[in-house]
């Protein structure tokens, strides 16, 4: 029998406007404010949006390479392909899907939610289905969060 993973979703709630959540996600300025110290982003359909977690590493390595802009719908959505980590090197090149939503709370909030499929079938998919809950919803929502409340953060200071 075959058991597919769900859905992955991740959510975070901004004081922040609309057009600085999504210049923190479109934007290498800010990528680099929250989610990684370095990247590749080309802010198109079919463009690149590499983000580099480990930029010193060989760069097969070095974080989400090979991934693409899929759909863009200004400051509401954007979708784009992500690759397995690289302690995954069975699918390593296999591609998910990951999705960012804008939508109002209020005058004030906005929520950001990710959310992520495309997921194979076997051991090591649930294991990056795992990989992924853990850092979406424990480190990249996270540090979004802590990005609009405290500030950028200093990578030369983050393991």
């Amino acid at each position: 029998m075959i058991t597919e993973l769900p859905l992955l979703a991740a959510y975070a709630l901004l004081n922040a406007s609309r057009k600085e959540i999504w210049d923190a996600w479109t934007t290498p300025q800010g990528i680099k404010s929250f989610l990684a110290p370095d990247c590749k982003i080309e802010f198109r359909v079919g463009g690149a949006y590499e983000i580099y977690f480990d930029p010193q590493a060989a760069p097969k390595d070095r974080g989400s390479i090979g991934s693409v802009i899929l759909a863009i719908q200004p400051l509401e959505m954007f979708s784009f392909s992500w690759c397995n980590p690289p302690s995954l090197p069975k699918i390593r090149w296999q591609y998910t899907h990951v999705t960012i939503r804008i939508r109002e709370v209020s005058a004030r909030q906005r929520q950001v939610i990710l959310l992520q499929d495309g997921w194979g079938t076997g051991a090591d998919w649930e294991k990056a289905y795992q990989y992924f809950q853990r850092a979406w919803q424990g480190v990249v929502m996270p540090r979004l969060v802590k990005r609009f409340e405290t500030g950028s953060i200093n990578w030369d200071k983050v393991n």
